[in-house]
């Protein structure tokens, strides 16, 4: 997977999962922290040396750091009460070419190695295992190979698989024509059809730049800093991947993926000298130390600004089709090692750009000019010298100087006249919270970036930097609250020092050329006929013998046995118990209360119905959601009401949720999701915030909202190109049950295309008076229900002031009805609760086949089929979901990804009983949907056996038990109405699952002419669903 220094704005967040075994976060034993702490400075254990024992109370952790005595390996151990145990080697790669090499690389080395010469072990490993992750990643100047799992038997598995695969690679050259690129006949078996490039990193490439954000973002970092390997694609450009040799990858093997020039990391609570031990004696016991020439020098400095302008292609889901035009100013910055400049200068950063108060929001922003920030804005510590950046998305060509203008005049402001104590105070309780804040894959956000966006591990330690200074959160604070007592001007001085004094400046500017695609394809077509051309008769033989070859290897079946692997026997069987306690806050509304260890903090979450909201309103519920908490509340403009929340809470949140029944198809519960957490101290605070948006939300600011819409766009379309396959799989499903013609309004295309038209409006007067509607049906304590998770000493004070909250709010003076003619009743917090979840249900839906090709200007597609099938409590939805991870891995994989191309594919089955086949960035189209027949044909002809069976249940177990934060704990319970009992009843049936149920499930769902499919294609021009009058073509 690369991974640019580019940034997504956003991410999807999981929200059901199981209750994790409260010992898994156990705040009040330090049990590993005690065990690390008695480690001494010079010790020797299995071949490595103690260098480091530091204790960092503030992520409740221990920090070891050691060395390798025979290669110099540099080691970092956290440990830490969390059981969900990971470990990381990170190679600095510091390539000097785009061709992609570091990765390539990086899939190919998971190819097969010396202990484990089978294909693809990695992905074998992902059914043979119970792991929480496994991945891994390109950046722009190291590559990183991260796992983590619960269980200490998979874990020394899954170490000897990586430890084996990075340092004693097979690299055959089939493995890098199929990961990599290669020159290959159109229909592989007849030499007459056209020569034509294929590989899965070619077509991953030219996926991530159909996506406009990632090549702006790319030119930043490579035009910033061209002296060495940022100039070039780290991941490689789709143009300069055939000029990648084999030779040439297995020498960069050699001189970057040696210990002297690896870092390894772990965490959690498993004991340190296992570790090592297994790390020495598979591995660098094997190696000499040698002097890797890997370092990237420093950037010489420029004497004056610099300036350029690129290209890309039209945004067909952008608004304002004119006004397309970006524009950034960026300026250098000092080397990311020096931990507290960099603190301090990304704490700036947030203060210049984050929220309507700062102020080149106000300046850029709310300008009217653009839509949103420019890509990559703020602080980006993941090149050695970091970088700023801001400027204006989505502008008129004519207005680019305007947009440079004003960031100049605004840094001088800021110069002049600082920043308000107010705002520095509220940015400082966000690092604080966010230290407080415990997620599900803490040991996965240290590695491989940061647990807070103020740290950046990986890349300070990538350049020699001291990862553990990148952890005291607490001292780098107080530093900077000493710094700032001491000189008042302090941050104006940096300010001057590192943006008006720059010299290394650049301003890029992006603008859309109508034949982008067409020159691009043209480009590529010409370096084709260039490879082509010189190819004597021999190379064309040998290619098509090759290509044969590579074609008789993936349809091979492999012989796994050498891969170690867990039993189905290793799985706990019964789920741990979730204590929850139900209240009623004003005499009526449940509170489900669940006592967990927050750290400190108290989680609340509030969901209330739909069902009397008119048609017409739906769409714009996540316009509403969106705008909510952004508008001001009672006496609070909109910029108070940033401050306040910044200042009391984590963030505030509402979300439009659409929650299939566990138990019939036909039958969903449709409502918004109110999110926030603080600090426990905060909570008054927090909840008086909650009555004013519920009472008082102040729609009035229509030129705020304007602003809101525009940016709530754009995000919208920028993220197609990273999730089509998301927005493919909701469409397919639209019209196999009722909730997916909601969820198509809420978050599929027709969403993207509403919010475009919306930010296109001249006057959005009209769409402003929608509001105050959506309110009055649900801003009120009618058919209300909340949650809170917080310790059991804060529990007493947070029913409290949750029952303050709901006694603040309105309630309905008659009764209003739901739209829905049928709605049913079941307990909304259990079986004994008095509390009922108000259900839609349409016993007359009929379930209709369409079939949706999106036209859009990427170069590749993305493929998706939904079949309706069996709802969570059927009997039948057990055998379903390991039917889809057999599938994914017994023959999907190898056709979608190894055969044809794709970065990704495979299928999974919803919640709702939605069975999707999928695929991802992918060169084929409707050729992939006769890859999906023929994924049924196998699963109905039971080609597979009982090894594969249990593989499967492990892949699935290994999600159904990925843990879960505390402040999640609970939560399905309190969406889905599911119990324990549901859960364990579950549980059971998976494990029951045997090869009879597997061949009748995929005969009596995914049989031709048995359960009714959807199908959904987003991508380019296809031939085929032109021609095709069943295909609706948009």
């Amino acid at each position: 997977m690369w991974r640019s220094g580019w940034r997504a704005s956003g991410a999807l967040r999981r929200l059901g999962g199981r209750s994790a075994n409260l010992r898994a976060w156990r705040w009040g034993s330090t049990t590993a922290c005690e065990r690390a702490l008695r480690f001494q400075v010079g010790e020797k254990i299995q071949g490595f040396t103690v260098g480091q024992v530091t204790s960092v109370p503030e992520l409740c952790l221990t920090a070891v750091k050691l060395s390798h005595d025979g290669t110099g390996a540099r080691y970092l151990h956290l440990a830490r009460e969390d059981r969900n145990n990971l470990f990381s080697v990170q190679f600095r790669t510091t390539p000097l070419d785009s061709s992609g090499v570091p990765h390539v690389l990086e899939h190919t080395v998971l190819c097969g190695s010396r202990k484990y010469p089978c294909r693809d072990p990695f992905f074998k490993m992902l059914n043979r295992s119970l792991s929480t992750f496994m991945n891994a990643f390109t950046a722009s100047d190291y590559t990183l190979y991260p796992f983590s799992t619960q269980n200490p038997k998979d874990f020394q598995n899954l170490l000897s698989v990586y430890l084996d695969a990075v340092f004693f690679p097979c690299l055959r050259e089939l493995d890098f024509w199929q990961e990599g690129w290669r020159l290959e006949h159109e229909d592989p078996n007849d030499p007459q059809t056209p020569l034509v490039f294929k590989g899965v990193v070619f077509n991953e490439m030219k996926g991530a730049f159909a996506d406009n954000e990632r090549i702006f973002s790319q030119h930043l970092q490579s035009r910033l800093l061209p002296d060495h390997t940022y100039a070039v694609v780290s991941g490689g450009d789709p143009l300069c991947i055939p000029d990648l040799t084999w030779e040439q990858l297995r020498q960069f093997h050699a001189t970057h993926y040696h210990p002297s020039n690896a870092r390894f990391f772990t965490y959690g609570d498993f004991p340190l000298e296992q570790h090592l031990k297994q790390i020495h004696e598979e591995a660098l016991s094997k190696f000499e130390k040698i002097e890797p020439r890997t370092a990237v020098p420093a950037q010489r400095p420029w004497p004056e600004p610099r300036e350029f302008q690129i290209t890309c292609a039209r945004d067909s889901l952008a608004a304002g089709s004119s006004e397309q035009t970006t524009v950034s100013v960026s300026f250098l910055l000092p080397d990311i090692t020096n931990t507290f400049e960099a603190f301090t200068l990304s704490l700036l950063s947030s203060l210049l750009i984050s929220g309507p108060n700062s102020p080149f929001y106000k300046a850029l922003v709310e300008s009217g000019l653009g839509t949103d920030f420019s890509p990559d804005a703020g602080y980006n510590g993941c090149t050695r010298e970091a970088y700023f950046s801001v400027g204006l998305q989505g502008i008129a060509e004519k207005d680019i100087q305007t947009v440079r203008d004003l960031v100049d005049r605004t840094l001088d402001d800021v110069i002049l006249q600082g920043f308000e104590d107010d705002r520095i105070e509220a940015l400082l309780h966000k690092v604080e919270i966010q230290m407080k804040h415990q997620s599900a894959s803490f040991g996965l956000a240290l590695a491989s970036g940061a647990v807070t966006p103020l740290q950046h591990v990986a890349s300070c330690w990538n350049h020699g930097g001291d990862p553990v200074e990148c952890l005291k959160l607490g001292s780098q604070v107080a530093r900077f609250r000493q710094r700032l007592e001491e000189n008042p001007k302090f941050l104006q001085e940096k300010l001057k020092q590192y943006f008006k004094d720059n010299r290394h400046k650049l301003i890029l500017s992006m603008k859309p050329d109508d034949q982008y695609a067409e020159k691009q394809a043209q480009v590529e077509a010409e370096k084709l006929k260039q490879k082509v051309d010189s190819l004597s008769p021999e190379d064309k033989q040998r290619i098509y013998e090759k290509g044969l070859e590579l074609q008789t290897q993936q349809s091979r079946p492999q012989d796994a046995s050498c891969l170690p692997a867990l039993k189905v026997s290793d799985i706990e069987p019964r789920i741990p118990v979730t204590e929850l306690d139900v209240v009623l806050a004003g005499g009526e509304t449940p509170v489900q209360l669940c006592a967990q260890p927050t750290n400190g903090l108290v989680y609340f979450r509030a969901l209330s119905s739909l069902n009397t909201l008119p048609e017409e309103l739906r769409p714009y519920v996540p316009l509403f959601c969106a705008v909510l908490t952004k508008l001001g509340c009672g006496v609070l403009g909109y910029r108070e009401q940033a401050q306040q929340v910044e200042l009391k809470t984590g963030g505030m949140a509402a979300a439009p949720c659409v929650l299939p029944d566990d138990s019939h198809l036909d039958t969903y519960e449709q409502g918004v999701l109110f999110s926030s957490f603080c600090l426990d101290r905060n909570l008054p605070d927090m909840m008086h915030l909650w009555s004013e948006i519920f009472n008082n939300p102040r729609f009035e600011e229509e030129e705020h909202f304007r602003v809101l819409v525009r940016m709530a766009a754009q995000e919208l379309s920028n993220g197609v190109p990273d999730a089509g396959h998301v927005y493919a799989s909701v469409r397919a499903g639209r019209t196999l049950a009722p909730a997916g013609d909601l969820q198509e309004t809420f978050e599929g295309m027709d969403q993207v295309r509403l919010m475009q038209r919306v930010a296109d409006m001249a006057d959005v007067r009209p769409v402003l008076r929608k509001l105050p509607r959506i309110k009055k049906h649900l801003l009120s304590c009618d058919h209300l229900r909340c949650s809170v998770n917080a310790t059991p000493q804060q529990m007493s004070r947070a029913g409290t002031a949750v029952d303050t909250f709901v006694r603040s709010l309105g309630r309905s003076q008659k009764e209003r009805k739901p739209l829905r003619p049928h709605v049913v009743e079941k307990p909304a917090l259990g079986g004994s609760s008095p509390v009922m979840r108000r259900l839609v249900m349409e016993p007359t839906f009929t379930p209709c086949q369409v079939k949706t090709h999106f036209l859009l200007p990427f170069p590749v597609s993305y493929v998706a089929e939904c079949v309706r099938t069996a709802p969570y409590s059927h009997p039948d939805h057990a055998s379903l979901k390991v039917l889809a991870r057999l599938m994914t891995a017994k023959f999907l994989h190898t056709e979608i990804r190894e055969k044809g191309g794709a970065y990704g594919g495979g299928a999974k089955l919803s919640y709702g009983g939605m069975f999707t086949l999928y695929s991802y960035r992918d060169p084929r189209s409707t050729e992939t949907l006769q890859s999906f027949v023929k994924a049924v044909d196998w699963a109905r002809s039971g080609r597979f056996t009982q090894q594969d069976i249990d593989e499967a249940k492990l892949s699935v177990f290994s999600a159904v038990d990925s843990p879960v934060a505390p402040s999640d704990r609970g939560l399905d319970h309190f969406l889905y109405g599911l119990s324990d009992e549901m859960k364990q009843k579950h549980r059971e049936q998976l494990f029951a699952v045997h090869r009879e149920a597997l061949v009748d499930v995929s005969t009596r769902y995914l049989g031709p002419g048995r359960s009714t499919h959807g199908l959904a294609l987003l991508g380019p021009d296809n031939a085929r669903t032109a021609k095709d009058p069943s295909w609706i073509v948009r």
